[in-house]
Order: C-alpha cells, then sequence, then structure tokens
C-alpha cells in the first residue's frame, strides 16, 4: 500500500520575493554540526564539496551573515545564526509532526478506499509519542493499515465513547495519584464496556540542558523566578499529572513563569529546551534524551490502549493484540530511554 508522509519545508524570499528552499541546506548545517567537517558533511549528504561550499556561501550572502567558522582544534563550527536555523527547524517539525502526520493518514485511508475498497483499516487515536509510533511502524510491518488521529489522552478517549475510533491512548502515574488522574477519564470510560490493553511502562521527568546549569534539583524549583518553564497543552495526560503533582506540593502553577505555554508534543517542549527558548519542561525521557537534554526522573506510569470489549476478538483488534505483545515490539520499547515493554499486551484492570 502506499504511503504518504508529510514533511514542512522553510521558503526563504528575498527583496523580489523570488522563492529559495532551505531543506538542503538545514540537511547540511547538521552534517557539519555532527561531524566538524564540511568535507565529511558533503559526503554524508551525497553532496561534492565543492557544492556544499557553494551552498554555504549562497545563504551566507543571502543573511548577510556567516554560517560556519573554522576553529583550530575543532574543525568547522556553526555560526549562532546556523545553529539558530537547525533549533528553529527542529521547534518546527516536532511542533508540527500530530498536525501533519494525521493529514497524511486521512489521506492514505482516501487513496486506500480508492485503490482497495475492501481493505480494514485500524482507527487509532492518541497522544503524539514513541510508543505509539513504534506500534504504529510494528503494524505497517504486518501489513495492519492504520489510521493514526493524534490528540490529548482526553479527546481520545472520548472520541472512542463516540465511536470515532477502534483503540483510543490514554496514560495513568503509578502510585498516589493514579486514582485522581483517572477521574479524568471516567467520563468517558467504562471498566463494563470497555478494555484496557498494556502498551508500554514509561518514565517521566524534568528536561533541563546538559550539565543542569541551572541546578534544578525537582519539582520544587519550577516557582523560582529565574527559570522559564514550557508546558503542554490543556486536556493532555501529561499537563493533567504535572497539576497533581504541583498541588500535592502546594506549589501555585500561577507561580511558574511560562505555565500557561501549549505544545503539543513532548519533543516540542524538549526542543524548546535544547535551544534555549525554555529553561525547563516535563515530559517522557526519551525526547529528553534525543534533544541530548539532562532528565530527572520524577513519576513512573502505564500507557493504556482502551477498545470495547466487543470487538476485542475482531481479527482487525487480534492483529493489535498480536502486535502489542510481539517480542518485535517488546524490544522497540526497550530501545527507548525511559519505556519498558514487559507487560505489552497484557489486559488490565484500570478503575
Amino acid at each position: 500500500m502506499l504511503k504518504v508522509e508529510i514533511r514542512p519545508d522553510w521558503i526563504l524570499r528575498d527583496a523580489r520575493g523570488t522563492p529559495t528552499a532551505l531543506p538542503a541546506l538545514l540537511s547540511l548545517l547538521t552534517a557539519v554540526s555532527e561531524t566538524g567537517s564540511i568535507g565529511k558533511a558533503a559526503a554524508a549528504r551525497g553532496m561534492s564539496y565543492r557544492h556544499a561550499w557553494g551552498l554555504l556561501e549562497q545563504f551566507s550572502a543571502q543573511f548577510g551573515a556567516q554560517l560556519v567558522h573554522k576553529v583550530r582544534g575543532q574543525g568547522t563550527l556553526l555560526s549562532p545564526l546556523a545553529e539558530k536555523l537547525i533549533w528553529a527547524d527542529r521547534r518546527i517539525s516536532a511542533r508540527l509532526s500530530p498536525l501533519l502526520d494525521s493529514l497524511a493518514s486521512e489521506l492514505q485511508q482516501e487513496l486506500a478506499r480508492v485503490l482497495a475498497a475492501d481493505a480494514q483499516v485500524l482507527r487509532l487515536t492518541a497522544s503524539h509519542g514513541f510508543a505509539v509510533a513504534a506500534l504504529v511502524a510494528q503494524l505497517g510491518e504486518q501489513g495492519v493499515t492504520v489510521d493514526i488521529k493524534y490528540r490529548s489522552s482526553t479527546e481520545a478517549v472520548a472520541a472512542l465513547a463516540r465511536g470515532e475510533c477502534d483503540l483510543a491512548g490514554f496514560h495513568l502515574p503509578l502510585g498516589p495519584f493514579e486514582a485522581a488522574a483517572a477521574a479524568a477519564h471516567r467520563l468517558w470510560l467504562d471498566p463494563g464496556r470497555h478494555a484496557f490493553l498494556h502498551l508500554a511502562y514509561r518514565q517521566q521527568g524534568l528536561f533541563v540542558a546538559k550539565g543542569n546549569p541551572k541546578r534544578v534539583r525537582g519539582l520544587d524549583d519550577l516557582v523560582r523566578p529565574d527559570l522559564r518553564f514550557v508546558n503542554r497543552q490543556h486536556g493532555s495526560g501529561t499537563r493533567v499529572l504535572l497539576e497533581l503533582l504541583l498541588a500535592d506540593r502546594a506549589l501555585d502553577p500561577a507561580r511558574i513563569i511560562g505555565f500557561d505555554s501549549a505544545e503539543f508534543t513532548h519533543a516540542a517542549v524538549a526542543a524548546y529546551v535544547a535551544s534555549g527558548m525554555a529553561d525547563v519542561s516535563f515530559g517522557v525521557e526519551t525526547a529528553a534524551r534525543r534533544f541530548d537534554l539532562d532528565f530527572i526522573p520524577v513519576c513512573r506510569e502505564r500507557y493504556f490502549l482502551a477498545c470495547d470489549k466487543a470487538v476485542l476478538d475482531t481479527p482487525l483488534l487480534q492483529s493489535a493484540r498480536e502486535a502489542i505483545a510481539s517480542a518485535t515490539f517488546r524490544a522497540a520499547l526497550d530501545a527507548l530511554p525511559g519505556y519498558d515493554g514487559s507487560a505489552s499486551g497484557t489486559l488490565e484492570t484500570v478503575f
């Protein structure tokens, strides 16, 4: 089956309105950052040294500032402008990925209905996360077509209650806050009607810059006036969990600089901290590690996929259950920092 992908591109226009696309430059700058050499970066991106150098010169002229400079003993380094371009691109990608992936899935299903009218599709609604992405990939390898829609946990379980999806993702902390977090979903989930498949254990905590220059030790530090925080959106399970943790410590969110901000993915808040636009955020460990941040563990939780009990034994749901319980999927989860696939695929009691 055809797979649809939609990715954001930057377009630069000069004073005359002439457009220039930035993907090639951003890819080259990333390679320079990783290799410390224009020649090695060019080879990694499949271009000649002459072409790579010409690209850097072209955009340096357009920006009116150098993008790279050589430092004795350190090779070729990116200029502050080049660093800012890369981080801006990563923030854009992290912020737009849920929307673009959902649109790509919708378009893919439209094409599938035309090309194979009788094809069965598994409808999955969940927050944008690493375990869910791993599951979609696993199902794809098994030939299961997935219509993925990325929504907050609250929106996902509401969609399941309305019959708009087959599986809905949500997560609950282990320990004293589990009941309070579950209460947010009780309006939509009925243990008599719904079954709960364990997808993964995962670790939530604080993201801080490499080396923890602000000396953040825990949640109590969030109210410090020298810290800028970046938050998840209202309705996300991660934000609900954070609000419960703060309330337990009698910490007023109004005292946290940036608490009213709203980003839609763990990767997006990690990108903000990594780019220096925020000092601290809260999310899953994998996002912190992928952006080379330090991580302070706070809470372990279980991520579930809810479905109607009536469809548990249908071929489509059986395929999904087999994928979640497979050794391949569990190994994929175990490879993600902070994730644990030891119980993936088991049916558990939530309420």
